[in-house]
């Protein structure tokens, strides 16, 4: 068990858009400026195994000298299904002689990466297969295990919803008691679509054979645009658990939000820094991933620390008219977030 030197820290860096060469996220192409003009296909070269690991260790660099000016501890976020980002974190911190007690690491189980390094695949062929069983949970545990160990405080299944059964698999639960039995690990799920509070309820619900609730936390799709889940966030914070918040940039789109370029044009804050403040400023007091792949986006991002308060306390007008004018139907917001290609 790691027994950390400081209280989880309010913002980390979520690797599933370094630890893989392709992602939904908008423009990728642009910001690895790795794009031919006269073609739609991506630069191998900018894509490479070393080149990726190069940006990640970058990002993951930068973070630790945000954190510090933030006085927190650096929260890297990986999943098995994240190309290598496990091995990239587990790397950068052994490489960096960070101790256990100085950083935050999470992952998750539940996905299998099948891309083989490649960006753009034949049409319908998935980048990730998911499988809940207690089969692939015992396999991949021992090669996060094998990553980041001795690192790891928190272990998630990854989309956890009731169509992959893992609501109801007691074989699974009992295997993830005894995990955070033998490990000291925290276990959480992530959740998403439309449907993503009715999940969480659901397990909220799941108790180990000790009595206990099962799910320590949770990981959430929240943002300006995709609010629907807040009452039930609210529900878990009281009963709790630790709240995360994942795609509070909504892979992108909000940086293409007419709404929220002008709410940031009138305040004079960044639109990202506004939209990842808007989240960190909810009363379920969430913990927030930022999807940043570069040190000034992340530089960015961290903004929104300070700036949370600031809505909380003397902005609150502002606040509350964000969330207001730039909220969207949550089916339609899942109906977009689905057409993204990975690019």
């Amino acid at each position: 068990m790691v027994t950390l030197t400081k209280a989880l820290p309010r913002l980390g860096l979520g690797m599933a858009a370094l630890g893989r060469p392709g992602y939904i996220n908008l423009e990728r192409g642009a910001i690895f400026d790795d794009r031919d003009a006269s073609t739609s296909s991506t630069d191998d070269v900018h894509r490479s195994v070393e080149s990726m690991q190069e940006k990640a260790n970058e990002a993951m660099a930068a973070l630790i000298l945000e954190s510090k000016a933030n006085n927190m501890l650096p929260w890297y976020d990986c999943a098995r299904s994240y190309g290598l980002s496990e091995k990239f974190v587990g790397e950068f911190l052994r490489g960096n002689k960070v101790q256990t007690d100085e950083v935050v690491v999470s992952s998750k189980w539940g996905y299998t990466y099948v891309a083989d390094w490649k960006v753009e695949l034949e049409s319908g062929a998935p980048h990730e297969v998911k499988d809940h069983s207690i089969e692939n949970f015992l396999k991949q545990v021992e090669e996060t295990k094998e990553n980041i160990g001795e690192f790891l405080n928190l272990y998630q299944v990854h989309s956890a919803t009731f169509e992959s059964g893992i609501l109801t698999d007691s074989r699974v639960h009992e295997a993830l008691a005894a995990c955070k039995r033998e490990n000291g690990w925290k276990i959480g799920l992530s959740v998403s679509g439309p449907a993503q509070g009715d999940t969480l309820r659901e397990a909220m619900k799941i108790t180990s054979s000790d009595g206990d609730r099962l799910f320590d936390s949770v990981q959430c799709t929240y943002n300006i645009l995709e609010q629907r889940p807040g009452s039930v966030l609210l529900e878990a914070h009281n009963a709790g658990m630790d709240i995360i918040i994942k795609e509070g940039m909504a892979n992108g789109r909000i940086l293409k939000n007419e709404k929220m370029l002008e709410f940031a044009a009138k305040s004079g804050f960044a639109a990202d820094q506004l939209a990842l403040a808007c989240i960190l400023a909810q009363p379920f007091q969430p913990r927030v991933l930022s999807g940043a792949v570069t040190p000034e986006q992340l530089s960015s991002n961290a903004e929104a620390i300070k700036l949370s308060e600031r809505l909380k306390i003397d902005d609150v007008d502002l606040l509350n008219d964000i969330m207001k004018e730039c909220l969207m139907e949550s089916e339609q917001y899942w109906k977009d977030r689905s057409a993204l290609a990975w690019n």
